[in-house]
């Protein structure tokens, strides 16, 4: 029997500017919970009509659990229309709650970092990171609400890692970390 391929790790992100929190964040240091990082850019079509309206609808249904949800607004065409202001103005109309990032441009190349990190062929596109930290899935364009929505919950039942050095929590008399209530007859 052959073992599955280990999942890759998450590629940390790389911001020039942050909106809608009050301190850069980190994939880093968001382990131990889910993570949907959507990308998209202001001027693009399908990001507008449809991305963003999921996205909205993914805060809402999964705003009473951990799931952290990050934007980046990745500028691969139209740089000179897309300034942070305009994005600012942008997440106000649109009211966009979690937090955005703006990609790192880099210079000499009209790809930015963390676009060019992940691999991402264009705009919308989302990745949705697990617990651990590791690459759950990754997709370009928009997927049915309901299959987002599966992976989401599937990967807030995941349980939170033991980090090293830690122990679990032995009061919790869980083997798996998934215990449910018990039965009653």
């Amino acid at each position: 029997m052959s073992q599955p391929d280990a999942r890759p790790l998450a590629p940390e992100l790389a911001v020039s500017a942050w909106f809608n929190t009050p301190g850069p964040l980190t994939l880093q240091g968001l382990r131990g919970r889910p993570v949907f990082l959507h990308s998209f850019q202001l001027l693009c079509p399908g990001c507008v009509a449809q991305a963003i309206p999921q996205v909205q609808r993914i805060e809402r249904v999964f705003a009473h659990t951990d799931l952290q949800v990050i934007g980046i607004h990745t500028v691969f065409e139209h740089h000179a229309a897309m300034s942070p202001v305009t994005l600012q103005a942008f997440l106000h109309e649109y009211r966009l709650k979690s937090p955005v990032a703006v990609d790192l441009a880099e210079e000499g190349s009209d790809i930015p970092v963390t676009m060019r990190r992940f691999g991402l062929r264009g705009t919308p596109s989302s990745v949705l990171i697990g617990r651990d930290g590791t690459i759950l899935h990754q997709v370009f364009g928009v997927e049915d609400d309901i299959a987002v929505g599966a992976r989401i919950a599937m990967a807030l039942a995941d349980p939170v890692p033991v980090r090293a050095g830690e122990t679990a929590d032995a009061d919790d008399g869980c083997a798996d970390g998934r215990c449910a209530a018990p039965l009653l007859s």
